[in-house]
């Protein structure tokens, strides 16, 4: 166990959490072994409530995981892309990135709360470090499974359910469904196929089987 940085689990290693958040987190940590998303459904927020709440509990824990939730939730982007963000690829109103998935270039415009955490948070770091830094080693990014696990900790605090590394993305399109309506726009974003898979991605199919189940009896 190396105790500056982190400590090492079956194998797996995973930043050192403050004491008073070690049971959430090993049980988050047991979750995420015993299958993480590859095996669960993860759902969106839904309430914003809860998604206060996840704020305020990540940035009580650190300024690191709290701007991740928030870059998440307000960027759609995947978790894998979000990760390889360097401080050069967010200097202006835009953040830039080259698609894991798709290998196209795609730049997006930051909300305006957004560009100013980001601001505050990159001000004193060199333009060629990672955005979400591991604290093992020198400028390495964050891995997926300890974003999974982060977000499964402050779920687990914050009592609720279903959460992981696509929550954030799916919590972005849910809301920016429930407000505009426009389905054309986030299958352009989430480069989807159709409006079905988009609305069945961010929950809403869900949404609209659980009103229909509600309103009928027999």
């Amino acid at each position: 166990m190396d105790k500056s940085t982190g400590f090492l689990i079956q194998g797996h290693r995973f930043e050192s959490c403050i004491l008073n958040k070690c049971k959430s987190a090993m049980l988050a940590f047991y979750f995420t072994l015993e299958g993480g998303e590859s095996m669960n459904i993860v759902d969106p927020i839904r309430d914003k409530d809860d998604i206060q709440a996840m704020k305020e509990y990540l940035r009580e824990w650190n300024e690191r995981n709290y701007l991740l939730f928030l870059f998440g939730i307000n960027s759609g982007l995947r978790v894998g892309d979000i990760l390889r963000i360097r401080v050069k690829d967010v200097q202006g109103w835009y953040i830039k990135i080259k698609e894991q998935k798709t290998g196209k270039r795609k730049q997006l415009k930051m909300t305006k709360n957004l560009k100013k955490e980001v601001r505050e948070y990159t001000k004193d770091m060199p333009l060629h470090h990672y955005l979400f830094q591991s604290r093992i080693g020198k400028n390495k990014p964050l891995d997926r499974r300890t974003v999974d696990w982060i977000l499964k900790t402050a779920a687990i605090e914050c009592g609720i359910e279903n959460i992981g590394t696509h929550s954030m993305r799916k919590t972005f399109g849910y809301h920016y469904y429930k407000k505009t309506k426009d389905v054309a726009m986030l299958m352009d974003l989430f480069n989807h196929s159709s409006p079905a898979i988009t609305l069945r991605y961010i929950g809403i199919r869900q949404d609209q089987r659980d009103k229909a189940m509600s309103n009928f009896d027999l």
